[in-house]
């Protein structure tokens, strides 16, 4: 039986992307308190399968899954999971909004319902926690007038109400989760290829590469910049693009591209997510 694991605990957004990933297939889950305790799980052998986040619609790249994918060898993208984040006020049974004296969630989460806080609760102290799930399982434990931001998963986990949905300020709120495993995908003939690659330190290096995407017409869809951690002023960047690596233009074009960086990575080709234009 496949082993997956995810960034935990059970109730976070990770955790509904894993379900969403396995369906029906059996498998066991794992899961795991930080990112790169996902990464050692996979390079130990622990796991046949990770998944974890890549980035947000509204907060941008996750920064420690791009370090990671740079720094370790063997792993590959396989496909890709596209999670919508609806945030909802999660209570012990019977709480009304007016005994909330405290409101408990990731940063990410306190920040995004911002507008609803203000309007609704202006005078509860909010509290950062580990994850979402880590906050829904302190409030089922607590004694009352505490709420948590989270998920309707967390919800379910945790025996908790949804005393309001969707409270975040902006609906258009998506997570892009990525699986990891020791190979990538077979053509569908709908895919999608990741790599990263760092260009020389000299005028117009980075327009030479990207000109050769357009020179074959590859369509690219993300670009993400990181500090190389070489020095001041020097990059890696992360790069998107429709197509397999095993398609014909393609490959063309990536051989070229090697030509004209000082490292380049394939991280590997995988199928365009069903959800990818919501």
């Amino acid at each position: 039986m496949k082993r997956i694991g995810y960034l935990g605990p059970r109730g976070t957004f990770s955790h509904e992307a894993m379900v969403k990933y396995t369906g029906k297939a059996p498998y066991i889950s794992r899961e795991y308190p930080t990112i790169p305790d996902v990464f050692a799980a996979m390079q130990d052998g622990q796991l046949d399968e990770a998944i974890v986040p890549i980035e947000n619609s509204i907060e941008g790249a996750v920064n420690v899954t791009m370090d990671m994918m740079t720094q370790e060898n063997g792993l590959w993208i396989r496909a890709e999971v596209i999670i919508p984040v609806r945030e909802h006020l999660l209570v012990k049974k019977g709480t009304g909004i007016s005994e909330i004296r405290t409101v408990i969630s990731h940063p990410q989460p306190l920040g995004q319902c911002r507008r609803f806080l203000a309007e609704n609760l202006p005078d509860a102290v909010l509290r950062a926690a580990h994850s979402t799930a880590a906050a829904a399982e302190e409030v089922a434990a607590g004694t009352g007038g505490m709420a948590a931001i989270g998920s309707r998963a967390a919800a379910e986990v945790y025996g908790l109400e949804i005393l309001k949905e969707d409270i975040q300020d902006l609906d258009n709120n998506f997570t892009r989760f990525i699986v990891l495993g020791g190979s990538d995908a077979e053509k569908t003939g709908n895919d999608k290829t990741s790599i990263i690659f760092s260009t020389e330190d000299k005028p117009g290096s980075l327009y030479r590469v990207l000109q050769i995407f357009n020179l074959w017409d590859i369509n690219m869809t993300r670009i993400e910049s990181r500090p190389a951690r070489s020095g001041l002023g020097r990059y890696i960047f992360f790069v998107d693009v429709l197509g397999h690596r095993e398609d014909e233009d393609l490959r063309d074009a990536l051989t070229m591209v090697k030509r004209k960086t000082s490292f380049l990575k394939i991280l590997g080709s995988y199928p365009v997510s069903t959800d990818d234009k919501i």
